[in-house]
C-alpha cells in the first residue's frame, strides 16, 4: 500500500494537530477543549515565534486571533508561510473583529480563512474540519510526489546500472535507434561486433551500414521495425555487414521502445556474432545431405551385384531345387532386407516418406505379412499361431507400410525365438480401435532395455553373437510407421527367457459402402515380348533366362539406351525392363525418347533400378515409366510384373485383327526435365 493511501487517523499526531494562539490562556484552553471533544489534536502556543517553531515540526492547521497578526513586526508568520514546500499550503484560520480589509496582505501570503468574532463553537468546528480535510489532501499530494521521486530515483539508478552493464558488454552489440533508424546509443560491443566507434555510430542512420545491400533492396530493415512496433519484438537472425564490408551471421532481436503512456519512441537492438555456429549448422546440413547421397549410392552399388545373384539363384531353383540353393537365397533375401531397412530408417526419421493411405482390410494385411514370413518361421522349426477376429476390421492405412510393420515384428519374434518355440499373432478390437499383438516364447527382453527397445541401433545383449544378424533398426521403423498411422506401439516382457509381446494400437474406420473388386492379373502363360536393358551384361543375361523360364516369353537384351531405341520399332516389345543408371543416356532420358516413338507409346515400361528413394520414383513417373521396381528383383515380384493388367490388355489387343496404326496411343512422357 502506498503511503498516501494511509487514512488520516493513522498519520503522525504532529501532522494532524491544530496549533492554537489566543490572547489569554483561558481562551486558548477553552478552544483546545472544544476541538479535542470534536476529535482533533491540539497544541497551545504562548506566542507567535513558538507557533512558527511548532509549525516547522508539523501541523494540520493554524488557529489564532488577529491581534498576533497585527503585532508581528518581524513578519515571523509570513516568513513561515513563504518557506513552505511546494506541495504545502497550510490552512490558517484568523479570528478577527475588524473585518478582513486589514489582513489582505496576509491572505495573499497563504491559505488564510478569516472568521469574524464572536464565533459559535459549532461554526468554528466546521471551519477547522474543512481546513483539516484540505490539509489531508495536501499530504496525499506530498506522499504521491515523494513516491514518484523514489520511483524516478530507482529508475535512474537502474538505468545507470544497465548503462554501465551495456557499455561493458563486448560480445553483444546493444544499441538504440529512434523511429527513423538513427542510432541514439552505443556500447563497446558495437565496436567489437560491427566495428564502429561511438563517434562513427551515434547520430547516423545505421540501416544501410549494417544490413546487406540485398536485404536493404528487399525492404528487410523496414519490415523488421514494423514487426517490432506491431508485435513488440522481431527476430534478427540473418547475415549482416561490418564497417569494413565483411559479412557475419548475426543472432539477436529488435524490440520496440515505448514511453509511460505506451507511445512508440524508438527501438533497441541486441545482436551477437554467431558465424561459427551458423557455419557449424551448415556443415551438419551438408554432412546430412552427403550422408543421404552416400546411402542412396551405397544402396545402388549393393543392389546392382545382388541383382544377378538373386536372378541366378532363382533360375537354379526353378531348374533344380536344392537345399543349399534355398539357404543361399535366404541369405540374399536377408542382405536385401538390411539394405532396404537402412535406407528406410534414414528417410522415415527425416520425414521424407509420405504414406499412400487407403481404406484397407486388416486381415488382408496380416495374412500377406504372415505369408511372407511363414517360410522363415518354418525354416527355424517354429510354430505359428494366428488368431484373427471373425468380423472385418477396416483401417485408413498405407497397406505396403503397414505390411512392413507386421513383417518386422514377425521377423523380430522369429529372430529371438529358438527352434521349437512358438509365435502367435492376434488382433482384437477395443475402445480405441484395434490391437495387433505379436507374442513369442523367445529370449525375452531385459528390464533396463524395455524403455529403449524402439531406439535406433538398440539390440539385446543376448544377441552379441550376431547369429541372427540385423542392424537394430527394425523396431525403430515400426514405431515411426505406426505413429504416422496415428497409433502407438508398446513392448512387454516378463523377463529374460520368458518371451516378449509387441502390441500395436491403431484407429479403425467404418468400412466402404461399396466393395470394388481389384483388377484381375493376366495369366502367366500369356507369351510376351520382353526387352531387358542393363549395362551389366551378366545381370541382363541371367534376368533374360529367368524371364524365359517363367513362361513362353520372347526376350531380347540391350546394354545401353541407343540400342534399345533402335530395336523397339522392329521387336515391338510388350514389356521393357529398363535400368536407370545406364552409361551415356540414363534411363530417364531413354524413357522420354521411347515415349516419343510410335512403337514405344503404349509399351509397358518398368524401371528396374538400385535407386529407390521417393525422389527417384517421382522422376521415373515423370519420365513415363509405368512401374518402379527396386533391384534385386525377386521371382514373386517378377511374376507380378509379367501378370500386370496392362500386359493382358496388350495381349488381348494383339489377338484382334486390327491394323497396328489404328491402336490408341499410350502414355507419353512428361516434359518435366527431371
Amino acid at each position: 500500500m502506498a503511503k498516501y493511501d494511509v487514512p488520516w487517523s493513522a498519520l503522525p499526531e504532529n501532522d494532524r494537530r491544530v496549533l492554537i494562539l489566543m490572547p489569554t490562556r483561558k481562551d486558548a484552553e477553552r478552544t483546545s477543549d472544544m476541538l479535542k471533544d470534536a476529535g482533533h489534536a491540539c497544541t497551545l502556543c504562548p506566542d507567535l515565534p513558538t507557533l512558527c517553531r511548532q509549525f516547522d515540526r508539523g501541523a494540520g492547521a493554524l488557529l489564532l486571533t488577529d491581534e498576533f497578526v497585527l503585532r508581528d513586526p518581524g513578519g515571523h508568520l509570513r516568513q513561515c508561510l513563504a518557506e513552505q514546500p511546494a506541495w504545502s499550503a497550510i490552512p490558517v484560520i484568523v479570528l478577527t473583529r475588524d473585518g478582513s480589509s486589514r489582513h489582505e496582505d496576509l491572505r495573499a501570503a497563504g491559505n488564510v480563512t478569516l472568521v469574524e468574532r464572536p464565533v459559535r463553537f459549532r461554526s468554528l468546528i466546521s471551519v477547522v474540519d474543512a481546513a483539516l480535510r484540505a490539509r489531508e489532501q495536501q499530504y496525499q499530494i506530498r506522499d504521491h510526489l515523494e513516491l514518484q521521486e523514489r520511483q524516478a530515483a530507482a529508475l535512474r539508478e537502474s538505468e545507470n546500472r544497465f548503462r554501465t552493464l551495456v557499455e561493458q558488454v563486448r560480445d553483444y552489440a546493444i544499441f538504440s535507434t529512434d523511429l527513423k533508424g538513427i542510432a541514439t546509443t552505443w556500447n563497446e560491443g558495437v565496436e567489437r561486433v560491427l566495428g564502429f566507434s561511438e563517434e562513427e555510430f551515434v547520430g547516423v542512420d545505421v540501416t544501410s551500414r549494417i544490413f546487406t545491400p540485398e536485404d536493404v533492396a528487399a525492404g528487410i530493415p523496414e519490415r523488421e521495425l514494423k514487426e517490432a512496433a506491431t508485435h513488440g519484438s522481431a527476430g534478427n537472425d540473418r547475415w549482416m555487414r561490418r564497417k569494413d564490408g565483411s559479412r557475419f551471421f548475426a543472432m539477436g532481436a529488435t524490440t520496440g521502445l515505448r514511453d509511460g503512456v505506451g507511445a512508440l519512441i524508438g527501438f533497441s537492438k541486441v545482436m551477437r556474432d554467431a558465424t561459427d555456429w551458423r557455419n557449424a549448422v551448415d556443415a551438419l546440413r551438408q554432412a546430412d545431405r552427403q550422408k543421404d547421397e552416400f546411402l542412396a549410392m551405397l544402396a545402388h552399388e549393393l543392389r546392382n551385384p545382388l541383382a544377378p545373384i538373386r536372378s541366378g539363384l532363382s533360375l537354379l531353383q526353378l531348374e533344380k531345387p536344392d537345399e543349399t540353393l534355398e539357404l543361399m537365397q535366404h541369405q540374399v533375401d536377408h542382405l536385401v532386407r538390411l539394405v532396404d531397412d537402412l535406407l528406410d530408417v534414414s528417410r522415415i526419421v527425416q520425414g521424407k516418406i509420405a504414406l499412400r493411405v487407403e481404406t484397407v482390410d486388416l486381415a488382408s494385411v496380416l495374412l500377406r505379412s504372415i505369408d511372407v514370413v511363414r517360410p522363415i518361421i518354418k525354416r527355424q522349426q517354429q510354430e505359428m499361431r494366428v488368431s484373427l477376429p471373425t468380423e472385418t476390421i477396416w483401417l485408413r492405412a498405407d497397406p505396403v507400410r503397414l505390411t512392413q510393420v507386421v513383417e518386422n515384428l514377425l521377423h523380430n519374434a522369429s529372430k529371438y525365438t529358438p527352434a521349437g518355440g512358438s509365435i502367435e499373432i492376434s488382433a482384437h478390437l477395443n475402445s480405441d480401435g484395434v490391437v495387433i499383438a505379436v507374442k513369442d516364447t523367445g529370449i525375452g527382453i531385459e528390464p533396463d532395455l524395455l524403455p529403449r527397445v524402439f531406439d535406433l541401433f538398440t539390440q539385446s545383449s543376448r544377441a552379441l553373437d550376431r547369429a541372427q544378424g540385423g542392424l537394430g533398426i527394425g523396431l525403430t521403423l515400426v514405431r515411426t510407421l505406426v505413429a504416422m498411422h496415428g497409433g502407438h506401439v508398446a513392448a512387454d516382457s516378463p523377463g529374460l527367457g520368458m518371451g516378449s509381446t509387441f502390441s500395436v494400437q491403431l484407429p479403425t474406420v467404418p468400412g466402404p459402402t461399396e466393395r470394388v473388386a481389384p483388377p484381375r492379373d493376366a495369366e502367366s502363360s500369356v507369351p510376351l515380348r520382353v526387352m531387358a536393358v542393363d549395362d551389366n551384361v551378366g545381370a541382363a543375361s541371367l534376368l533374360g533366362r529367368l524371364i524365359r523360364k517363367l513362361g513362353n516369353h520372347e526376350v531380347e537384351l540391350a546394354h545401353d539406351g541407343p540400342t534399345l531405341l533402335s530395336r523397339v520399332a522392329e521387336f515391338r516389345p510388350d514389356l521393357i525392363l529398363l535400368d536407370i543408371g545406364l552409361p551415356g543416356m540414363d534411363g530417364y532420358q531413354v524413357a522420354r525418347a521411347l515415349r516419343r516413338q510410335a512403337a514405344g507409346r503404349d509399351v509397358m515400361l518398368v524401371a528396374l533400378t538400385g535407386y529407390g528413394q521417393d525422389e527417384d520414383r517421382r522422376k521415373s513417373r515423370h519420365a513415363g515409366f509405368d512401374e518402379h521396381v527396386i533391384k534385386p528383383i525377386d521371382i514373386a515380384t517378377l511374376r507380378k510384373v509379367l501378370r500386370h493388367p496392362k500386359l493382358a490388355e496388350r495381349a488381348d489387343a494383339r489377338a484382334l485383327p486390327v491394323h497396328p496404326d489404328s491402336l490408341t496411343a499410350g502414355p507419353t512422357a512428361s516434359d518435366d526435365p527431371s
